[in-house]
């Protein structure tokens, strides 16, 4: 069987026919354009200065004759510049227009001829009247005017008439020419276009052949086994491109069909999961309903007892101290500490577990006026360290005011909690606008942090000193990464050269914030605050 031609080759020879033939007409069109080009050269360039210069020269000599008949009359050399101008405007003009006739052999004869027959008129009229004026007087001149003398002239007049009866004649021939040449590339363009036309046609009628048809039959056939006909054969026509293509799409049909079984038996195992994902959920659900209920019974129930121990060992404390031996003093120093403690964990595990969970929803807040808050808490915390709390202009973020003015109050207390002995405290909060985000600073002069132990801090009562060392259950920090995670930030410890530590933590910033803060620090030293 013969193998019918690919699409590809059917367009390749299209494409080859058309480009050899477009090629042809444009091999023809440029010796065309060249010659009109030569020849619209030749007629602006040659012929057209040949004309011009033929009239200068036949003015030239009626200006000698006309010249040499004044002389003549009045006898005055005045009148004889015109003729000496004359003489030189044609020579002038008869050399520059053998300039322009290259091979014009009968121009250039017919230029010879007026330059011969005016140098003879020249030599038998013009200067004999010359000399007999300038020797006896006008009368003597006027008497060799005569008929010959106006029949010698009129002779050079008829020769330089000829001069331009045989330049318009090349002037006539070569606009023939270029006109010849014009009406040509204009047929050619016409064949081109003929040529592109007929193309297209061909193309369009083997593209709907070929192509459109063979595509529109697959295309059926193929939304018939999307509509569920798997067993619909699809048959192969057109050119080996689209062959190929419906045969290949005939082997996906029958996998689908071959692997139908199989997503039915996948399609069961999935509603399973789902089942047991559903029932996950509601035990998911339950489980959340029951930390619920415990943090309620821990904020209530179990505080209530803890309450009671608390305050009958503070009694016992208050009432029989130094009663008892030193030993049972201590004992009950140690309940009431542990007791106290107890409520600040049970108090700091509520206040971790209704971050997110508990939510009056976000606001704009402005970290400036916030501030002010956290200086007001932190007061008396300050006074008793001789600290000092500064910050810069701060960005306005979207949040809950209540769980930013935790973070913040937590990380200022923190740096005020972990001074270092030798030096009073200072905290500085600054802003950056990094891409999409704020980051705030809270730097420190403080005893620092390791390195090694920068993840630390964040994880919920993990501890770098003990507990008799500074006071708290841990649990600050963890807070303050819940509530920055919560925000959609993050956080960390900034490894930063010299004293203190930098705790760094990103907030999104505002769709209509457009520049980072800039601004004189705001100092608060005690009690006295100056608002930036």
């Amino acid at each position: 069987m013969k193998r019918s031609w690919s699409l590809r080759q059917r367009v390749t020879a299209l494409c080859a026919v058309v480009g050899g033939l477009l090629a042809l007409v444009a091999i023809v069109a440029a010796g065309t354009a060249t010659a009109t080009r030569s020849q619209v050269d030749t007629l602006a360039n040659r012929a057209t200065p040949l004309r011009t210069g033929s009239e200068a020269v036949l003015t030239a000599l009626v200006d000698q004759e006309t010249s040499i008949r004044g002389f003549a009359v009045n006898g005055d050399e005045a009148d004889l510049l015109a003729y000496t101008s004359g003489i030189a405007e044609e020579r002038r003009l008869i050399d520059a227009m053998l300039a322009l006739v290259e091979d014009e052999q009968s121009i250039r004869q017919a230029l010879e001829q007026v330059s011969n027959d005016a140098a003879v008129w020249r030599r038998d009229v013009a200067e004999p009247v010359i000399a007999a004026v300038r020797g006896q007087g006008p009368a003597a001149g006027q008497a060799l005017i005569n008929d010959v003398a106006r029949q010698r002239f009129d002779k050079v007049r008829a020769t330089a008439q000829a001069l331009q009866e045989e330049i318009g004649t090349f002037r006539d021939e070569t606009a023939d020419r270029a006109k010849g040449s014009s009406s040509l590339l204009v047929a050619l363009l016409i064949a081109a276009t003929v040529i592109v036309l007929a193309a297209g046609i061909a193309l369009l009628i083997s593209l709907r052949r070929l192509v459109i048809e063979p595509l529109t039959t697959l295309a059926e056939q193929v939304r018939a086994v999307a509509g569920g006909e798997y067993d619909s054969p699809i048959e192969s026509r057109g050119p080996p491109e689209l062959a190929a293509l419906a045969t290949d799409v005939d082997g996906m049909r029958r996998k689908i069909a071959s692997d139908l079984a199989e997503v039915r038996d996948a399609r069961e195992r999935i509603e399973w999961v789902n089942s047991q994902l559903q029932t996950q959920a509601e035990e998911l659900m339950r489980s959340n309903r029951d930390l619920e209920q415990f943090a309620y019974v821990a904020s209530h129930d179990l505080q209530e007892p803890l309450r009671k121990v608390a305050s009958f060992c503070q009694l016992l404390q208050r009432r029989y101290a130094g009663q008892l031996d030193e030993r049972a003093d201590q004992y009950i120093a140690f309940a009431v500490d542990g007791a106290q403690r107890m409520q600040r964990l049970i108090n700091d595990l509520l206040a971790f577990s209704r971050i997110g969970r508990m939510t009056s929803g976000f606001t704009e807040v402005d970290l400036n006026a916030l501030m002010a808050d956290v200086a007001s808490q932190t007061e008396s915390a300050r006074n008793y360290a001789n600290g000092e709390l500064t910050w810069s202009e701060l960005p306005t973020v979207l949040g809950e005011q209540a769980l930013l003015t935790t973070l913040l109050a937590n990380l200022v207390s923190n740096s005020i909690k972990f001074r270092h002995p030798d030096r009073p405290p200072k905290v500085h909060v600054s802003a950056r606008r990094v891409g999409e985000e704020w980051e705030i600073s809270c730097q420190d002069n403080g005893i620092g942090v390791e390195q090694e132990f920068a993840d630390k801090i964040f994880v919920i009562f993990q501890r770098l000193h003990a507990k008799d060392s500074y006071p708290g259950t841990g649990i600050g920090l963890a807070i303050a990464k819940k509530i920055v995670e919560y925000h959609g930030g993050r956080i960390w410890v900034a490894p930063e050269p010299g004293e203190g530590t930098v705790i760094k933590f990103t907030l999104p910033v505002l769709a209509r914030s457009e520049e980072e803060p800039v601004g004189e620090d705001a100092p608060v030293r005690g009690s006295e605050v100056s608002a930036a």
